[in-house]
């Protein structure tokens, strides 16, 4: 293994989405090297790689599927190896329901999917990551986990099964949070609002009415570099007291206006 570095580094998972190759490129600005994941090494990867790179990190991927939680421990170890450390976690990887309906026909492939990726995987991952985390040298830490506004502040009709995983998800990061502060380990829960992602292309006619409606008091999609930041200011320790705490990011989306 190489020795430990000066720089801290950063494991990004669905690097290859739009919100993961935004945190990237916001953690590289910020003075992170990266280890990129994703479920294969494609164009959307390689740009994000190279995107991170402009802004100076130095890059290595790491292909995993994290919902093959058997392999997490490993995964963790080859992704902490090229840099001699690991840094922050950013816990980004999720799917969205194989079909968007009515909730009394979920079916169970596409509930156990979400479950698998959404809440399981990112579950293991994240002990994974505060093992070798606390066997490591002393030095501020973090876990950053990437909800939805749809965990409790609003309901999406269509999107039971993916709403429910989150859901475990944002009680998942309140346990690990006080667990892992004392050790000093922050872990936060980061839940964006609208997004232009790929994750919402097909309902983009929707929520565009909903915007004009007012539904967003700040009346415009989230921009995804809005969200980098945000991560790339937790991971950086700018709010180390707030231990386990909710950071929304949402145009005031969850706020009840009347």
């Amino acid at each position: 293994m190489p020795g430990q570095g000066t720089r801290p580094v950063a494991l990004v998972t669905g690097a290859a989405g739009g919100l993961g190759g935004a945190i990237a490129a916001a953690l590289a600005r910020r003075g992170f090297d990266l280890v990129l994941n994703d479920l294969a090494e494609g164009a959307a990867l390689q740009a994000a790689g190279a995107a991170a790179r402009d802004a100076g990190a130095e890059v290595r991927f790491q292909l995993q599927d994290i919902a093959a939680v058997e392999a997490l421990p490993a995964f963790v170890e080859a992704a902490a190896s090229p840099f001699g450390r690991l840094d922050c976690l950013i816990n980004n990887a999720g799917v969205s329901v194989l079909s968007r309906g009515d909730v009394l026909d979920v079916a169970p492939e596409s509930f156990d999917r979400c479950m698998s990726v959404n809440l399981r995987g990112q579950f293991f991952l994240a002990q994974a990551v505060a093992r070798h985390m606390l066997a490591a040298p002393a030095g501020r830490k973090s876990i950053i986990t990437v909800t939805s506004v749809a965990v409790d502040e609003v309901i999406g009709k269509v999107l039971a099964e993916y709403s429910i995983a989150k859901a475990g998800l944002s009680h998942m990061i309140k346990h690990f949070a006080v667990r892992l502060a004392p050790c000093g380990i922050d872990c936060y829960e980061l839940r964006p609002g609208m997004m232009k992602t790929g994750m919402t292309a097909s309902s983009r006619e929707k929520y565009d009415g909903l915007i004009a409606a007012g539904f967003v008091p700040a009346g415009r999609w989230g921009e995804l570099d809005e969200i980098g930041e945000t991560a790339a200011n937790l991971a950086a320790g700018a709010l180390r007291y707030a231990v386990g705490q909710v950071i929304h990011v949402d145009g005031g989306m969850r706020l009840k206006v009347f």
